[in-house]
């Protein structure tokens, strides 16, 4: 099941080091991983996706929160969350046809173009994660990609409540 991780730890040099080591040495894969600086600038929040059951999750938690620079740390797939991820995507587009088609594509999943070539275009779709799978197998029938990038998911939870040091 895919798990996404929120921690919020000290804005320390090493701290996401130490972190990463956790998952390696323990043969966890992250599947993505973002990080920045909070309101508070002495203060990180690392968001990473993994796949785990709930004794693994569990596990990594456990072992996180023994870190000396960890604040707090949340799986924010067990509560009610907002999740999104940037997503830059550069296509084929050749011909009118084509670039009609991607330009549809982009409306209907509120994308934007942000780029063009002679023979290219580049679009940007902020969204969650099964949004992006969506828009990219529509944009695979109407073209062929040259080049993909995305961010790695950022999430907070909903309401009043904050993961806070």
């Amino acid at each position: 099941m895919r798990r996404i991780l929120s921690i919020l730890l000290e804005n320390e040099p090493g701290s996401l080091s130490r972190i990463v080591g956790l998952f390696s040495q323990r043969a966890y894969n992250i599947d993505s991983l973002t990080v920045g600086t909070t309101a508070d600038h002495t203060l990180s929040r690392i968001t990473i996706t993994t796949h785990g059951d709930d004794r693994v999750v569990e596990q990594i938690t456990k072992q996180v929160n023994k870190l000396v620079d960890v604040l707090k740390i949340i799986d924010l797939t067990e509560v009610p969350h907002i999740e999104r991820e940037l997503l830059l995507v550069k296509v084929f587009a050749k011909d009118e046809a084509t670039r009609a088609a991607v330009t549809r594509i982009a409306d209907v999943f509120q994308g934007s173009i942000i780029d063009m070539g002679k023979q290219s275009y580049t679009l940007q779709l902020l969204s969650n994660a099964e949004r992006l799978e969506a828009f990219l197998d529509m944009l695979r029938h109407e073209s062929d990609i040259i080049e993909l990038v995305r961010s790695g998911a950022v999430g907070i939870g909903r309401g009043d409540k904050a993961l806070k040091g």
